[in-house]
C-alpha cells in the first residue's frame, strides 16, 4: 500500500462522510492494511487531512495551467470551471469544509492560501485574456471582479449561510457562476458561452 493509495481513499471517504466521522481505522480497513501503516506515512490524522487537502488542491492546479496554457481557452476555461466546481460539490458531503474550517486550521489555512495565490491569480488572467479576445467588457477592473468572484465562492461555505439555504450547494454555485459571468460578458463572449457549454452538455 502506497502512500498515494492511502491518499486516494482518504480523499474518497472524507468526500463522502465527513472528515471527522471517518477514522484512521476506517482508512485502513478500507485498503486492507493495518494502522501501523498508516502512521509509517503520515504523523497523525492532522497529517494526512492537509496531505489530503494538498493532493486535491495540486490535481486543480495543474488542470487550471493546461486549460490557459490553450491558444484561446478561455471560453473553455469557464465552461470546464463550472462543470469542475459543480462535480466537486455534488461529490463531496458539504459539512467537510466547515470540519476542516474548524478542527484542522492548518490544512485550512493551505486552502486559503491557494484561494488567493493561485484562484485569484487564475481569474485575473481569464479575465485580462477575455477582454482582449473581446469576450469581457473592457472597461471592468479584473482584480476587484476576481476578488468579488472569490467572495461569493467563499460566501457558500459560511455556515449561518448554508444552514439556511434550500439548495445544495452545486446548484448554488451554478446560479451565481452564470449571474457573475453574465455581468461581465460582452454579447460576443456570451454567445460563444452559451454555444460551447450547450455543446460540452
Amino acid at each position: 500500500m502506497t502512500k498515494t493509495r492511502i491518499l486516494e481513499i482518504a480523499t474518497e471517504q472524507f468526500s463522502r462522510y465527513g472528515v471527522r466521522a471517518v477514522t484512521m481505522e476506517d482508512i485502513a480497513r478500507q485498503g486492507g492494511i493495518s494502522k501501523k501503516t498508516i502512521y509509517q506515512e503520515f504523523a497523525d490524522k492532522k497529517d494526512l487531512v492537509k496531505e489530503t487537502i494538498e493532493l486535491i488542491l495540486e490535481a486543480d492546479r495543474k488542470k487550471l495551467n493546461e486549460i490557459l496554457e490553450s491558444e484561446d481557452g478561455v471560453i473553455e476555461h469557464l465552461v470546464n470551471m463550472s462543470k469542475t466546481v459543480r462535480e466537486r460539490l455534488q461529490n463531496m458531503n458539504p459539512v467537510v469544509v466547515f470540519e476542516v474550517q474548524k478542527y484542522f486550521p492548518e490544512a485550512w489555512k493551505i486552502f486559503e492560501d491557494f484561494k488567493v495565490e493561485v484562484i485569484m491569480e487564475d481569474l485575473v488572467s481569464v479575465i485580462e485574456k477575455g477582454k482582449k479576445l473581446g469576450y469581457f467588457r473592457p472597461e471592468i477592473d479584473s482584480q476587484i471582479l476576481a476578488k468579488a468572484r472569490i467572495n461569493q465562492i467563499s460566501s457558500m461555505f459560511e455556515p449561518e449561510n448554508s444552514s439556511k439555504s434550500s439548495l445544495n450547494l452545486a446548484d448554488e454555485q451554478t446560479v451565481l457562476l452564470d449571474h457573475f459571468l453574465h455581468g461581465i460578458f460582452t454579447e460576443e463572449g456570451r454567445s460563444a458561452y452559451t454555444t460551447l457549454k450547450a455543446i460540452d452538455e
